[in-house]
């Protein structure tokens, strides 16, 4: 098969529209639960100071006016799922969501990154092409087929995150020490049925080689059609004991979700038909057996060429670890955005020393005037945020009148239970330093 004929083969457009109307749904759900349980002012009102990603720092919080980003982020899930005013509404969901992820790095998590990543993805796709409010409203929008591409990059997309998740525990700790699942899995000790076993060594074990094992064969297993119906209920097995062992929020239901795309579209269009007996909007009107294709003019090859290098992006940026030296969990240098999921337990303190470059007169900070207790315990254990905070401290006491002040650090950092060791080289003034791409020589060697 060529690629202009691949390119130009089509499927039913079912499947993004069962999957537009599901993401949607999860998001809202995702974003009230945020609100319901406090955690828009614990997070992004009640601090004083927020962490920032490189070339980011002008995202920041509003004050009470956060809550309206909150709201404008709810309105456009409503406005996926029914497929209403859907450019509109997806861009701005990748926009707000992707503000609020970035507003503290504190709060990073790799399934907020993936629901960004999914964002902006759809962003290029024809999924209100189908059982959509644009598509009820406009004829000409209307399709039944579409370029078969368009489905399979979803997969692609999933596929990477499960694979780079299990290339990722092939390592000595995960693999040969158990860690961090043994330090974890005893915590789980009252789980009913289960608790007492999760206290035995084996079983963490077991559970880190099957880990493995599944984020790197499930993509397979759920492409290859035999094995398909098997792989997704593994899949909802996994999710769902991770969901019981792990507090990770909503990211295995929204995991399980988007798995049904791997599906064929007989199984969107039964789920279809179901959300059709709810509102009342049958998905017949939708079949008109017209279609879409890569070349023609309903659906333009500028979508394939940004869909294209995006992924390419997603192939190559988990790898970028590998232009760093020293050990990726310790310096965490290039350990972001690389689908690394829950693969170190890490704790330390940081202990900032304030002195007068002149007269050698110094003091110490507590970080509670400055920080929430949250983040500080992420600050002590990630470079790039002691760095941050250290130019945070110079300014405020520059501010207040002090002269000559240089900025130094006595942390110490334990890794997967290791004894603890020092992090930060004490002698370096961290207000000379700065947090950029290239690597931390100030960190010290693990």
């Amino acid at each position: 098969m060529t690629i202009n004929t691949y390119l130009n083969k089509t499927t039913k457009a079912a499947s993004l529209a069962a999957f537009r109307i599901l993401f949607g749904l999860l998001m809202l759900i995702s974003l009230l639960r945020f609100v319901a349980l406090g955690w828009i002012d614990k997070l992004y009102i009640a601090p004083d100071f927020f962490f920032s990603y490189i070339g980011f720092s002008w995202v920041q919080p509003m004050g009470q006016w956060t809550y309206l980003i909150f709201a404008i982020c709810g309105l456009s899930t409503i406005g996926i799922s029914f497929g209403y005013k859907y450019r509109l509404s997806i861009v701005t969901f990748f926009l707000t969501f992707t503000y609020i992820e970035f507003m503290d790095k504190t709060t990073y998590l790799n399934h907020y990154y993936f629901i960004s990543v999914m964002a902006f993805l759809m962003i290029w796709l024809p999924m209100h092409r189908y059982y959509s409010v644009d598509a009820h409203k406009d004829e000409d929008l209307r399709v039944q087929y579409v370029p078969k591409w368009t489905v399979d990059v979803i997969k692609l997309m999933l596929g990477i995150v499960y694979f780079y998740a299990g290339l990722a525990k092939v390592n000595y700790d995960w693999l040969v020490n158990a860690l961090p699942l043994k330090i974890w899995l005893p915590g789980s000790y009252d789980l009913p049925l289960i608790g007492g076993l999760l206290e035995q060594s084996w079983v963490a074990y077991a559970f880190s080689w099957s880990g493995m094992i599944y984020d790197l064969a499930i993509p397979f297993l759920l492409l290859w059609k035999p094995t398909r119906n098997v792989a997704f209920l593994i899949v909802v097995i996994f999710h769902l004991l991770t969901r019981a062992l792990f507090p990770i929020g909503m990211f295995p239901y929204i995991m399980i979700v988007c798995t049904l795309i791997f599906f064929d579209a007989k199984v969107h269009e039964r789920i279809l038909d179901s959300i059709a007996k709810v509102i009342g909007k049958t998905r017949l009107l939708f079949d008109n057996g017209l279609s879409i294709t890569t070349t023609n003019k309903g659906y333009g090859n500028w979508s394939i060429y940004i869909v294209g290098v995006f992924l390419i992006l997603q192939l190559l940026i988990p790898f970028r670890h590998l232009c760093y030296p020293d050990n990726l969990y310790w310096t965490e240098e290039g350990y972001r955005f690389s689908w690394r999921v829950m693969l170190m337990e890490k704790a330390g303190t940081a202990t900032f020393k304030i002195v007068d470059a002149e007269t050698g007169k110094r003091f110490y900070v507590d970080n509670r005037d400055f920080l929430t207790s949250f983040q500080e315990k992420q600050m002590s254990t990630q470079p790039d945020m002691i760095v941050e905070y250290a130019h945070y401290l110079h300014d405020h006491f520059t501010n207040q009148g002090h002269q000559n002040v240089e900025i130094f650090v006595e942390s110490y950092v334990t890794l997967n239970g290791a004894l603890s060791k020092p992090f930060i080289n004490p002698k370096v003034d961290l207000a000379k330093e700065n947090d950029t791409w290239g690597h931390k020589d100030w960190v010290l060697d693990y």
